[in-house]
């Protein structure tokens, strides 16, 4: 059956569609619930989520600054089922070496990089939590269904999503049990699906949003949840730590969050400007696990899960244009992440409040579809903005000098910036992430220590702990454009990268009497997006699978 003889989808109309059960989606939802609830009026608001459910592709770290849920929900912290109970008393610095590192005193800290006050726990227990508080207000919430189509009306603007088709066989021929899409046609449509999200890709492109702006820039953050010895567990100790096992020149860090219940987050974020195509993020966090300061924790313990996200880091000058004719930016999706202080839970909340503030107002005066361009021009001077100016310029300083020399400048900017101004104006990023790799004959291959399976580990059994997995029997939606392509570039000239710096094992270059064959092992997908982000030419475009199909992180 072809396209053309497919049936109609049906459809169901909204004030407000939001793309994202995360944070910024739900703190929209939430407020524009409540602005209705205030003005004795309804504004019909509805959720799509493509996680088998709420909370299932969340990924964070997570040290949880309140500030955007206290505003939100004023006395969350007092409610009986709260997701957030550890708050941080314990906060530490380490600059790692091979065999030892040395603890950096708090006082030398930047102010904005205190975390006491804040609370360790899971983002995806947050989403799930604010759910339920969006749902008691009335909010429409699908999931385990992928937008993966945006639609547009006559004259260009957006009018919402469709849903993606279930039941289509890996050829492209539609099963016993296939399912047409749903259109969900929104007056407005709010964009709400993380870091790299494939749609928001597709409206920057068609609108030129990033026109002015500084390239995106991103990391890769991965994470591993722990059930440790009692006498191992200090609850609200918070620690992270940089140098070893990167080099110099490479950016990234460790984290160590104890939370209640004897669990330990422990994750590493590389960023994904590096330029050895040898290096695998995934094998530099086993590594880190074995440093001497960190390894005594997990003696004994019993890893329970695993997982993988990108990890927004361009900061203020590469976030886009937020606004477009039918609809609007949030969260991560905009590139909202504090890089040094690695949140941005917080701003997530804060822009799906700023946003529902403004929809409310263009609803109320009856406008449709058009540019809510008031909210593009109020973000910079809101909490939001504020946040993100204030720290603008470090990830350019460590880029630019690598760790030694680029954290203590990037330190000295947001002491200055806390003062009102920086020495440094207003940095550029330069090259994108994937134009950042070497070729394989300038670099040196990267030696990993075979793991143990106690304390380190191979790909295959950290995707299995994710409960990753997609139904065998359906497309492939890891597109490759040039075929021919990756095997003279990213084959040839770089080595195949992409065995590296995918954390889950998807892809393969499998070596057969007529060459080398690029092999794509779909149904490990975490869904991290990093493919899309480092195929030095930009050649992989991930798209959304079978609504329902990916992780299901339970507490991450």
């Amino acid at each position: 059956m072809n396209q053309a003889e497919l049936p109609e989808r049906d459809g169901m109309d909204y004030d407000v569609v939001v793309v994202g059960a995360g944070p910024a989606g739900l703190a929209t939802a939430i407020r524009l619930k409540q602005i209705a609830a205030e003005g004795g009026t309804d504004i019909s608001v509805v959720v799509v989520e493509k996680g088998s459910e709420v909370g299932a592709h969340i990924l964070s770290g997570a040290v949880i600054d309140p500030t955007g849920l206290d505003v939100l929900l004023p006395g969350w912290a007092g409610e009986p089922d709260a997701p957030l109970k550890t708050q941080v008393d314990d906060d530490r610095f380490y600059l790692l070496g091979p065999a030892g590192g040395v603890r950096l005193p708090n006082f030398a800290m930047p102010p904005l990089m205190n975390n006491h006050g804040n609370y360790i726990g899971s983002l995806g227990n947050v989403c799930r939590w604010l759910a339920q508080k969006a749902e008691a207000l009335g909010v429409e919430i699908y999931p385990g269904f992928a937008a993966s189509e945006i639609l547009y009306d006559g004259k260009g603007a957006v009018r919402g999503v469709a849903t993606g088709d279930m039941g289509v066989a890996r050829d492209g021929e539609m099963k016993g049990e296939f399912t047409r899409g749903m259109e969900l046609r929104g007056r407005y449509t709010v964009f709400a699906e993380g870091a790299r999200g494939h749609l928001t890709k597709q409206l920057i492109a068609k609108y030129t949003l990033d026109l002015g702006r500084e390239p995106p820039k991103f990391g890769i953050g991965l994470k591993e949840l722990w059930k440790v010895k009692p006498e191992k567990h200090h609850p609200g100790l918070v620690q992270h730590a940089f140098g070893w096992p990167l080099d110099r020149k490479t950016g990234g860090g460790a984290f160590l969050y104890h939370m209640e219940d004897e669990q330990v987050m422990v994750g590493f974020v590389v960023h994904l400007n590096y330029q050895n195509p040898y290096l695998s993020p995934f094998d530099e966090f086993q590594r880190f696990k074995t440093h001497p300061f960190f390894r005594d924790t997990f003696e004994g313990a019993k890893r329970i899960s695993y997982g993988a996200r990108a990890i927004t880091e361009g900061g203020f000058q590469s976030v886009p244009k937020m606004t477009f004719p039918g609809g609007l930016l949030v969260g991560c999706a905009a590139g909202l992440v504090n890089v040094p202080r690695i949140k941005g839970s917080h701003n997530a909340v804060h822009s799906g409040m700023l946003a529902a503030d403004h929809l409310a107002k263009a609803l109320a005066e009856g406008r449709s579809n058009d540019e809510v361009i008031a909210y593009e021009a109020s973000w910079r001077y809101s909490a939001v903005g504020r946040d993100l100016h204030k720290v603008r310029n470090v990830k350019p300083l460590w880029s630019r000098f690598g760790t030694l020399v680029g954290i203590p400048l990037g330190a000295l900017d947001m002491w200055t910036n806390t003062l009102g101004f920086s020495l440094f104006g207003t940095l550029g990023h330069g090259k994108t992430d994937a134009a950042s790799l070497k070729p394989a004959a300038q670099c040196k291959p990267v030696a990993y220590p075979k793991p143990d399976g106690v304390l380190t580990f191979d790909k295959l059994s950290s995707v299995f702990i994710s409960n990753t997995n997609h139904e065998e029997d359906q497309p492939i939606h890891l597109k490759v454009k040039d075929m021919a392509l990756q095997k003279a570039s990213e084959h040839d000239i770089y080595a195949g990268p992409s065995n590296r710096y995918c954390p889950a094992g998807v892809y393969e270059w499998v070596e057969e009497p007529e060459g080398p064959r690029f092999q794509i092992n779909a149904q490990n997908c975490v869904h991290c997006k990093t493919c899309d982000i480092k195929d030095p030419n930009q050649n992989i475009n991930w798209t959304a699978p079978e609504g329902g199909g990916g992780p299901n992180y339970p507490n991450m």
